[in-house]
């Protein structure tokens, strides 16, 4: 290599590397402000400000996330007394295959069963029900699956008065807005009002792993 070409590369080096650091503290910068009002609800060590109903063996924390695997349970969201009403909720899920889990908002604790309160946003791959991830279940179903079982995906839920949307990834799969005059169901009350967040262990073939909770309320 002669002189000149070697004095050639060295010169664009000097100049690509300002240019490269400058670009990944732009990238900080901007993920600093997406974060910005958000507060984390899991401190990855153990379920403080969480409340588990039944079945307390489906869940444990495992390389600082919450494992959902076992019969029926259900871990509702209880360190703060001040209901959710408006908000975006951020986390990263992981679905082993043919598991089947849920996200809810707008809920209640309860000490069994399904909860009647609120709504569930699907999270299921590969599982053979046919409602899949970003679903508001049996509200506005989504058939696809946006994600890959083994791999960590971004979940958006996020409530603006009337209007719910989830997203993947960044992706929006379901965009709902609830219409006017809707009533509770004998069953299940899946109207949009206020309440806490729960997660859903689902069965023993069933394994969901969480992390990265966190939520900004818009009110």
């Amino acid at each position: 290599m002669s002189r000149r070409l070697f004095a050639c590369f060295a010169l664009t080096a000097l100049i690509a590397i300002p240019l490269m650091s400058y670009a990944a503290d732009e990238a900080k910068e901007e993920s600093k402000k997406d974060e910005e009002g958000f507060v984390s609800l899991f401190n990855g060590k153990d379920f403080t400000g969480w409340k588990i109903n039944e079945n307390e063996k489906a869940w444990s924390i495992e390389d600082g996330a919450i494992k959902a695997n076992g019969n029926r349970s259900h871990l509702f969201y209880v360190g703060d007394d001040k209901p959710f009403k408006n908000f975006e909720l951020r986390l990263q899920v992981m679905t082993k295959p043919s598991a089947n889990g849920g996200v809810y908002f707008h809920t209640k604790y309860q000490e069994s069963g399904w909860p009647k309160y609120g709504f569930e946003a699907q999270v299921n791959q590969t599982q053979s029900d046919p409602i899949k991830t970003g679903s508001l279940y049996q509200v506005k179903n989504n058939t696809e699956a946006p994600a890959k079982d083994n791999e960590w995906f971004d979940y958006t839920i996020r409530v603006e008065g009337k209007r719910v949307t989830t997203s993947v990834n960044g992706k929006t799969i379901v965009d709902y807005t609830e219409p006017e005059g809707k009533e509770a169901g004998k069953d299940f009350t899946r109207v949009l009002d206020q309440g806490t967040f729960a997660f859903q262990a689902h069965d023993p073939g069933s394994t969901v792993l969480i992390k990265n909770i966190r939520v900004k309320r818009l009110d």
